[in-house]
């Protein structure tokens, strides 16, 4: 999390052989983090500010923001079935980024996510800033989440995403062991080695095809925006992939992209990839195993 690399694969990138030679690889993922927000009830002395409908209200101190929560409970209520029904309408498979808290809270998501065959990775045992959390709580708290993973969904997570990390994350989870990847990353198109030893692949992420963006000032109004903005970029990709294929990754949220209209503009992303021909749609654990085979480190 130290050194920079701003050359990565420079201008003559790896070619990737997707499977069945596919153009592009589109990899969806559904954050799970309702309930392991910052509340009264998990302890914190706040309720949460961030990356909820109403952007710029401060967190109360001392007491409940029932509206957030509120808020916050729509993805773990509603909001995620009705993105797992689309993807399950397609027969498509997804990766979750599964924060511990959230499972405990609402084991079934996790269970519901394993039947589907779907990844689960892990996102933290709370959703907050780990930038200020003590280096043994936090690696307390990668362990607890690997065990909950295990527990609820059936096999420990092979994947991270901490998202908000501090700068010992990337140790700490090379010191657990047991993973495949992480994905603590935006600067990149493909997946990459770090050069150290052990070897350790990083399968970047986004926050640009992501619909925390509806979130942002200036961000996303309405479930067309987010469809143009995905399509734009997959078709962006799909030429390229010609010659260069690259990933796609998708940042979807049960508390955004599971409102009905919201979910609009999704399904129609969806169905706009399925139109194309050479698209490999994947999980993120597919796409460690494919790269390990071809790329090794």
């Amino acid at each position: 999390m130290h050194d920079r690399d701003l050359r990565g694969h420079g201008p003559r990138p790896p070619h990737p052989h997707w499977p069945e030679g596919a153009r592009v690889a589109v990899q969806c993922v559904l954050n799970v983090e309702e309930g392991a927000e910052s509340c009264i009830g998990n302890g914190d002395d706040r309720s949460e500010a961030y990356l909820h409908e109403l952007p710029g209200r401060p967190a109360r101190i001392g007491e409940r923001d029932l509206s957030v929560e509120g808020m916050y409970e729509y993805g773990a209520r509603a909001g995620v079935w009705r993105i797992l029904a689309l993807f399950a309408d397609r027969g498509l498979p997804l990766t979750a980024f599964a924060v511990g808290r959230a499972l405990e809270l609402n084991p079934e998501i996790g269970r519901a996510l394993h039947a589907a065959g779907h990844e689960i990775a892990g996102h933290g045992y709370r959703w907050l800033d780990y930038r200020t959390i003590p280096e043994a709580e936090e690696r307390h708290h990668i362990q607890r989440t690997r065990d909950i993973i295990a527990s609820v969904c059936g096999r420990p997570p092979v994947g991270w995403y901490t998202g908000r990390v501090s700068q010992n994350t990337r140790r700490l989870l090379r010191e657990v062991g047991g993973l495949l990847y992480d994905s603590d990353a935006y600067n990149d198109d493909l997946p990459y080695w770090l050069p150290d030893a052990p070897p350790h692949l990083i399968i970047p992420y986004t926050l640009v095809n992501n619909d925390a963006r509806y979130l942002l000032p200036n961000g996303l109004a309405t479930g067309e925006d987010f469809f143009r903005l995905l399509r734009d970029a997959f078709e962006q990709l799909w030429l390229e992939g010609a010659h260069s294929p690259k990933l796609m990754s998708i940042g979807l949220h049960g508390r955004i992209s599971g409102h009905p209209a919201r979910a609009a503009g999704l399904a129609r992303f969806l169905d706009h990839v399925l139109e194309r021909d050479a698209v490999w749609i994947c999980r993120r654990e597919d796409i460690a195993r494919h790269w390990m085979a071809t790329h090794p480190a």
